[in-house]
């Protein structure tokens, strides 16, 4: 990693309602969201699908009203095995609906018949020769209701999904990350940069090691749409192959450039930590300006120790299968697919500009 920056004044992380939008010359389209858990809807995309066979029962089920973690322990329970046995692939969002897969070690399957379980309902049940891990989903599918929009701006809406297909949707964190007021960033920066007692529990450490990185992931993103380099490339642009997911960087700019809009490839940006490979020459340099203005240096890095060792996160997403009804004058149904990783709400602020209430209430990957 380069020498950081010493000229860098530091800024307050922006909130989610100041991060810029691709979308800005269309004007907010009113809406709520959130309304009912009907109205949010989150289908799980599977990576591969269960092999019939093996140690692993796997389960599909759907929720509503509660977290990932507290379903699968209830199914733990119900099948007599240990939770911490259990895996998944990813959390999803407590005050919605959604489908989702869980794999119990040894779990039996006859012990699910004729289970009722508070708020889940099961699906499916299955084998699988092995364990389902953080990650292991191909991505989700979002059906979600957006309430009190006037249909009279249903051209708007076609602009909006219109312009996030050609030029991509800021992967940006949301507020739900940061807590209420950004009080997780301010209890990480007391750990981190003040040198305060790290928390016991592993578990918040990762938390809040990844409130830190995805500030500076937010900041280094909503300068490049500032700078108009938000659909372009920059000298040493560690960039995602859209196929395959690999990463590489090339001296070639202007193939580099042809390739992002042609969308083959897209930039990534710094989940920092000592284990991430780092961006070089220009897009290395915007890095560390935005590791800087957020108060933190390399040696920081160090303290964040194994819970967050680092990684890269693609700076645009693009919604596939994207599907537009209105099924009265003030009730939009939008349904669309995004990449692991990737937040639903992000994709509703282009069209909102953050003024929906509820939009961040909840987390989904």
């Amino acid at each position: 990693m380069s020498t950081p920056p010493k000229d860098v004044a530091q800024s307050p992380p922006l909130k989610a309602a100041d991060l810029p939008f691709i979308t800005a010359e269309i004007a907010p389209i009113a809406a709520r969201i959130k309304e009912a858990p009907s109205d949010f809807v989150v289908h799980e995309l599977p990576a591969y699908a269960p092999t019939g066979s093996g140690d692993h029962l796997w389960v599909h089920f759907e929720k509503e009203g509660l977290g990932t973690p507290d379903a699968v322990k209830r199914i733990a329970r119900a099948l007599g095995v240990e939770p911490r046995d259990a895996g998944y692939a990813g959390l999803k969002d407590r005050h919605a609906i959604t489908t989702q897969w869980a794999s119990f070690l040894f779990g039996k399957a006859e012990k699910l018949e004729n289970v009722e379980l508070e708020n889940i309902r099961l699906l499916t049940v299955t084998r699988h020769t092995a364990k389902l891990r953080t990650g292991h989903l191909r991505g989700n599918r979002f059906e979600l209701v957006l309430r009190g929009a006037s249909q009279a701006r249903s051209k708007d809406v076609e602009r909006v999904f219109a312009l996030l297909a050609e030029r991509g949707v800021p992967n940006y964190f949301g507020e739900q990350r940061f807590g209420f007021d950004g009080r997780n960033i301010d209890e990480a920066k007391r750990w981190i940069v003040e040198n305060g007692h790290a928390p016991r529990d592993q578990w918040k450490r990762k938390l809040l090691v990844s409130v830190l990185q995805s500030v500076v992931f937010n900041d280094v993103v909503a300068t490049r749409i500032r700078d108009g380099l938000f659909d372009d490339a920059v000298a040493g642009d560690l960039l995602r192959k859209e196929d395959t997911g690999g990463l590489f960087t090339t001296d070639d700019l202007e193939d580099a450039r042809a390739r992002v809009r042609a969308w083959a490839v897209s930039p990534t940006g710094p989940m920092f930590g000592t284990g991430m490979r780092p961006a070089e020459h220009e897009a290395n340099k915007r890095e560390l300006e935005s590791l800087a203005r957020t108060g933190l240096t390399p040696e920081h890095l160090v303290r964040f120790g194994r819970a967050g060792e680092g990684t890269r996160r693609v700076m645009r997403i693009r919604p596939t299968d994207v599907t537009i009804e209105w099924s009265a004058e003030e009730t939009l149904k939008l349904g669309f697919s995004l990449m692991r990783g990737a937040y639903a709400t992000v994709v509703v602020r282009e069209l909102t500009k953050g003024v929906t209430p509820n939009l961040d209430t909840g987390g989904e990957d």
